[in-house]
C-alpha cells in the first residue's frame, strides 16, 4: 500500500491535558481507528535550539521520544488535524512510504 511514514519528536516531560505528549498521540492515534504506532524513547538528541536533551539518571524528563506509525493519507490529514485542533506544538515528520503485511496469520 502506498501512504505515509508520520512520526512525532518530542521529550518526556512535554505534556498535553496533563498526559505525557507521545502517550497522547498513542491514545488519540488508536481512538482514531489507526492500526498500528510505535513510542522510542532515545538516549539523546537536540531540536531547533541546538540545546542537548538527553535521559540522566536524576532528571528523565529531557529524554527524547518519537512516535511513529505507517497510515493512508486519509488518516494522516485526519491525525494533523486533530493535533492542530487541540493546538498541540510538537515537530513532525512525514515522508511518502510503502507498506505492507508479510505473513500469515
Amino acid at each position: 500500500m502506498q501512504g505515509y511514514q508520520l512520526s512525532f519528536f518530542t521529550q518526556q516531560g512535554h505534556r498535553h491535558h496533563g498526559v505525557p505528549l507521545a502517550e497522547w498521540i498513542l491514545q488519540e492515534a488508536r481512538r482514531l481507528g489507526i492500526s498500528g504506532a510505535t513510542l522510542f524513547a532515545a538516549s539523546e538528541g537536540f531540536g531547533t535550539g541546538r540545546r542537548i536533551h538527553a535521559a540522566r539518571f536524576f532528571e528523565l524528563s529531557d529524554q527524547p521520544e518519537e512516535v511513529t506509525m505507517a497510515l493512508n493519507a486519509v488518516e494522516a490529514d485526519l491525525l494533523l488535524d486533530r493535533l492542530r485542533e487541540e493546538g498541540v506544538k510538537v515537530f513532525y515528520v512525514k515522508m511518502p512510504v510503502e507498506y505492507g503485511m508479510l505473513g500469515e496469520d
